[in-house]
């Protein structure tokens, strides 16, 4: 029988995670679930996944636009919700303006912003009832939006057993107070080595491509582009201009960016590449883009840095994969494609570039293997093994949607709103260190059922599974159309999951520093089985940050596997010695991650941790770590004794179990008699069909059933239905609630307080409800060991 770990809502494990582990106490010695290598169900996750990120151990966060959701929460539809890992379950929270397109990214203290996004919209993504001067939507009275082009949200990842309606765990989201200084849509994020966030672009009212049709204005698009920059904390400056975005021409939403050892940031768009000095606005141009495929939005190719270990010297290389080579006049202007995209083949080409090589040679693109098949919205998620999976997209076409009626150049399209078609269903796995020309294997891997294209979304889970999830190409909720407003989650399990035996390390940190004294950690021998040298020989330990996730991109997403050596235990347990990170927090910045332990390519468990001080501003560092020598011993074997705790490893915990039992060994031999245990099943069976008949009435409504804007059916954590009315002008303070703060009438740019668009001192001094630092300087200087750009390339 496959001892893999399995899906919790199948066979015996009718019962919830947490009551099946129960079960295995009393005598189950496997748990029955999907397979390795095929998808799951994974619950409902109430609104449509346009954004995603792990908050911690426990939960995801998700953000969907501001639309019609059946689901409800403080007398409006919900575009926020929280799944839990463990149940399976989500639910709503309370955003209030429209987080459309908008971006995020982690904060050092492991508090997440979403920054941006559209204006207040109504039914099917028209202005709002009320409008600014330029006639873009203020708020609206039916889905009681707000304008979120200017807005700042923050939030503070909560655990499953806090209250996600006090403040503490709400989305901060008020625009009077904390707000950036242009407003930004499909604005490209990346923080620094200190913690500070780089914003980029963007556009200003929304749009297809970032250009207008004629071209007037190249600069601002005749104000609708924001081809310039600006920080998270702010800074006391108006936001530069950015050359490189304006020459990039309209196709340069979504930027490609990625921290370079140096402090430079490489950015990429349309066919266009340099690395950037943000301090001093400084752009070193580097070789255009290779076979004229574009990766940008609404091309939207696959991109990803592959993973920092100690062989590559912690040098970064960006591997680019998918996209587009449509000519550049075929991606039209704000108002649509001037081609039928859905049949134009999108890329499989692949391309890898070093951006600053430690021999200072000039950057290149090198060509990779092609993937298995085109791909646009493919979405790169960097597994704990070091492979990168590559899932969801369609084969033809772009991302985005297309209003027939209104497009200049389209009146019929056969697949709904969706410029793409030809949904990809089977992912497959890139393998950076294997040869060329076979780096790419779907073999072993099924095939989902449900088409994921634009508005979906992948995120690495703390069981080393990936939660899928989203695909709304659609104006508004639409269950009928060809490819429907999509709620339902899926857990793909990499083919790591068929391994018998899984590690259960001991000893994982809570935080990490740049440089300083190693740290140990502890493999019980039933953690592998063979040569205890064997298994010591083929471990790793990493560090993954799996990003801030949306339109087939992870804002910030990372893999560093830290430098170890071992001591191998008589008993078959193995001590690893490890290093903390580089002592150069550019490598890795600051912030969340997760560590896991791998033997032979089997992850552990990821454990949460911190890496730096936890607050903006620079970085202490330290000497590089000093590591002992390893020592073997010939005589260990593993699989014979027990772990520090008794049990054996965890490999049969349920995927997205209680954290607590995630280090309970997977063969628990019975224990009771079978009347005891078919006793106690039976209330505990009892106990999980009520809760099962309870949240069955959380589900949304299947195609079969319209939509509700009454709210019927769903739960709500504030049921007034006066309490979400327009906002009024309030001065934050320390007991602001995001269910009653400013409630008298919609704010508007020009009233806001200096504030919020003042100095980063202004800003940050007033507000960060989680820190609770003041102003930081933003930039670092270059790091020693590192070049800057060669004269050639400036």
């Amino acid at each position: 029988m496959d001892l893999a770990w399995r899906n919790p809502r199948s066979c015996l494990v009718m019962l919830s995670p947490r009551l099946s582990v129960a079960a295995l106490l009393l005598g189950s010695s496997t748990v029955l679930a999907g397979t390795a290598g095929s998808f799951a169900q994974g619950g409902s996750t109430l609104v449509s996944a346009l954004l995603m990120f792990l908050g911690n151990e426990e939960t995801v966060y998700i953000i969907d636009k501001a639309e019609g959701n059946a689901a409800q929460v403080a007398g409006h539809p919900a575009w926020g919700a929280k799944w839990d890992i463990a149940t399976q379950q989500a639910e709503v929270m309370d955003i209030r303006s429209n987080t459309f397109c908008s971006s995020g990214m982690h904060l050092p203290n492991g508090s997440f912003i979403n920054l941006g996004g559209n204006d207040g919209i109504t039914i099917n993504g028209a202005p709002g009832s009320q409008r600014n001067p330029d006639g873009t939507g203020q708020w609206d009275a039916t889905y009681q939006d707000f304008d979120g082009r200017k807005s700042i949200r923050v939030l503070n990842p909560c655990g499953s057993t806090d209250d996600i309606t006090s403040p503490q765990c709400s989305w901060y989201d008020d625009s009077t107070v904390l707000a950036m200084k242009s407003g930004r849509w499909y604005a490209a994020l990346e923080p620094t080595g200190d913690g500070t966030i780089v914003i980029l672009g963007g556009f200003t009212a929304g749009g297809y491509v970032n250009r207008e049709f004629p071209v007037r204005d190249p600069v601002t698009q005749s104000g609708q582009a924001q081809s310039t920059y600006e920080y998270y904390p702010a800074k006391d400056v108006a936001p530069p201009l950015v050359n490189f975005l304006v020459n990039a021409g309209g196709l340069n939403a979504y930027a490609h960016m990625f921290l370079m050892p140096s402090g430079n940031i490489f950015v990429q768009a349309n066919r266009s590449t340099m690395l950037w000095d943000h301090t001093t606005n400084s752009e070193f141009p580097l070789p255009d883009m290779p076979n004229g495929v574009v990766r940008v939005y609404p091309a939207s190719g696959g991109a990803a840095m592959l993973p920092l270990t100690p062989a590559n010297n912690y040098t970064p290389t960006i591997l680019f994969c998918g996209g587009s080579t449509m000519a550049d006049d075929a991606y039209g202007s704000y108002g649509g494609p001037q081609v039928e995209t859905w049949n134009v083949p999108a890329s499989n080409d692949c391309q890898r570039i070093t951006p600053e090589p430690q021999d200072n040679s000039p950057p290149v693109y090198v060509a990779d293997d092609n993937m298995l098949e085109t791909r646009t919205m493919g979405q790169f998620v960097i597994l704990p093994d070091g492979t990168l999976l590559m899932i969801n997209g369609g084969l033809n076409g772009t991302a985005g949607y297309v209003n027939a009626t209104t497009d200049l150049f389209i009146t019929e399209t056969p697949f709904g709103p969706s410029l793409a078609s030809g949904p990809v269903f089977t992912p497959a796995i890139y393998n950076p260190n294997a040869a060329p020309g076979s780096r790419w294997s779907n073999q072993g891997l099924s095939a989902s059922k449900i088409p994921r294209l634009y508005h979906s979304s992948a995120i690495l889970l703390p069981d080393a599974s990936v939660l899928v999830a989203g695909s709304n190409p659609n104006a508004d909720v639409n269950l009928t159309t060809e490819f429907p407003t999509e709620y339902r989650a899926e857990i793909f399990y990499p083919l790591y999951f068929s391994a018998s035996i899984r590690p259960a390390p001991t000893g994982m940190p809570k935080t990490l520093s740049y440089g300083g004294d190693p740290f140990d950690i502890t493999i019980p021998s039933t953690s592998y089985t063979g040569s205890s040298n064997d298994a010591a020989d083929n471990t790793t330990v990493v560090i993954i940050r799996g990003g801030f996730t949306t339109h087939g991109m992870n804002m910030g997403q990372r893999f560093m596997q830290l430098n170890n050596t071992y001591t191998v235990n008589k008993d078959g347990s193995i001590t690893l010695h490890v290093s903390q990170p580089p002592p150069i927090p550019n490598i890795f910045q600051p912030g969340p991650a997760f560590m896991y332990v791998n033997i032979h390519g089997i992850p552990s468990n990821g454990s949460y941790l911190i890496i730096g001080s936890g607050q903006i501003g620079l970085q202490p560092t330290a000497p590089p770590s000093v590591l002992p020598a390893s020592v073997r011993l010939d005589s260990a074997v593993g699989g014979t004794g027990t772990g520090k705790n008794g049990t054996s490893t965890d490999s049969n915990s349920p995927p997205g179990g209680d954290k607590k039992s995630s280090n309970l060994g997977v063969i628990i031999g019975a224990i009771a008699a079978g009347v005891a245990v078919v006793a106690i099943l039976g209330a505990l069976i009892a106990v999980f069909l009520a809760r099962r008949r309870r949240a069955a009435a959380r589900l949304p409504p299947s195609k079969e059933y319209p939509l509700s804007t009454a709210g019927a059916g769903w739960t709500s954590h504030n049921t007034e239905s006066s309490v979400f009315v327009p906002l009024a002008q309030a001065k934050y303070d320390d007991t602001w609630d995001p269910r009653t703060s400013s409630i008298n009438a919609p704010y508007m740019d020009e009233h806001r307080a200096t504030s919020s668009i003042g100095s980063g001192s202004q800003v940050f001094g007033e507000y960060d409800p989680y820190s609770g630092q003041p102003a930081q300087s933003h930039a670092l200087p270059p790091q020693p060991g590192y070049q800057t750009p060669p004269s050639g390339f400036r």
